[in-house]
């Protein structure tokens, strides 16, 4: 059932979440950005501030209303406190003649996140896949996610960037959140229609100053995510990706990719900002006494030399070579491993990219390149 809980009141939200003895994230103005951060109280929130983002470009601005959500998405996502940027994984000391492992014992707190989007729930779900089933889980990851609180928001406008719709991972709310809000400003009228998708929600849910939202709010929070999501479907970086699949497959060696390696500087930032890509390295470090050794897990990315490196060099020399593998299993053979694609729309890799490539512009290049080859082989 929805509920209208009034803008005012989103402070009681906060406090109510955090009384449960959660550390409460969500966005936050910092650095020009919209970071993620720890959210004490509503003034953390960056109200009346949206993001300008293009490829390769990102400013921040006033809006003209007071939205406490009014932007798209920033240059972090959530897996910063899920899959830790950087961990101890063991501790060695020489005692005598032997040496003592030992164990690393971390404590997972509790978390809540704030302001989670449907693409950001669906990069969650992605990593779950990942780290967090099988036979090679990671147990950091899977004791953080256990105890994890999501309040998601539906989203009413977006970025130059997004192509959710192209995904199909929005911008509706459609996985399950323990909390799900819309905003909506109407004049004078400031409010979020909310609703518990979990038995946590709702114990939160009734310690909030709620009535039940009409159904005229009802309507009007569920057309203008309708309509946010109808005008990215006419936008310029809406594509359809029913078949990248066996696009990107039948287009390994496409001369697109020496273009787009000409461009590309190997930088990784793509990597870093996407809230799927789940690289990571181990490295060993001891003091100058040899008495003490560490092994830390931290983030690497397929755009390193390193991260390909075996017996005889890397595997993926060259930038070209960087580049394919990043966008082919993204899009390709994440499918084949993980029975999904790799990628949820969210335009971080387009924003961040320091020379503004855009995936979206990459795979219309490439279904071109695909589609004259293939009417010239048809050619009698």
């Amino acid at each position: 059932m929805d509920y209208r809980l009034q803008a005012p009141d989103l402070e009681c939200l906060i406090q109510a979440i955090r009384n449960q003895g959660y550390l409460l994230y969500g966005p936050t103005l910092n650095d020009r950005a919209i970071t993620y951060g720890e959210i004490h109280s509503v003034s953390s929130l960056p109200q009346g501030w949206t993001d300008d983002q293009q490829a390769g470009q990102y400013r921040v601005k006033r809006r003209g209303d007071k939205a406490y959500f009014g932007y798209a998405v920033g240059p972090h996502s959530w897996k910063k406190y899920l899959q830790l940027p950087r961990r101890p994984v063991w501790k060695a000391a020489r005692q005598n003649q032997a040496i003592e492992i030992i164990e690393v014992q971390e404590t997972a707190p509790k978390q809540a996140f704030l302001g989670v989007r449907s693409c950001e729930l669906h990069a969650i779900a992605i990593q779950d896949r990942i780290l967090s089933q099988g036979d090679y889980h990671n147990e950091s990851y899977r004791q953080r996610r256990a105890q994890l609180f999501t309040v998601a928001v539906n989203c009413t406008s977006a970025a130059d960037t997004c192509f959710c719709t192209s995904m199909n991972t929005g911008p509706e709310v459609t996985l399950p959140s323990d909390l799900t809000m819309t905003e909506l400003i109407e004049g004078e009228e400031h409010y979020f229609v909310i609703r518990s998708g979990s038995e946590a929600g709702t114990t939160i849910m009734e310690k909030l100053p709620l009535r039940p939202a009409s159904e005229e709010e009802r309507k009007l929070a569920k057309g203008r995510v309708e309509g946010l999501a109808e005008e990215m479907r006419r936008g310029p970086r809406h594509f359809d990706s029913s078949d990248l699949k066996e696009l990107l497959y039948r287009n390994l060696d496409s001369a697109n990719w020496e273009k787009v390696a000409d461009r590309c500087l190997s930088c990784a930032n793509c990597t870093m900002a996407c809230p799927t890509c789940f690289c990571s390295t181990v490295e060993d470090t001891t003091d100058l006494s040899g008495e003490h050794a560490e092994r830390w897990e931290r983030w690497d990315s397929c755009f390193t030399a390193d991260l390909s490196h075996i017996t005889g060099g890397s595997v993926r020399a060259d930038t070209r070579s960087r580049y394919r593998q990043w966008m082919t299993h993204k899009l390709a053979s994440w499918h084949d491993q993980f029975d999904s694609s790799g990628c949820v729309g969210c335009g971080r890799c387009i924003t961040w990219c320091p020379v503004g490539i855009d995936l979206t512009e990459e795979v219309r290049a490439i279904r071109a390149l695909d589609q004259t080859q293939t009417r010239s082989q048809e050619k009698p």
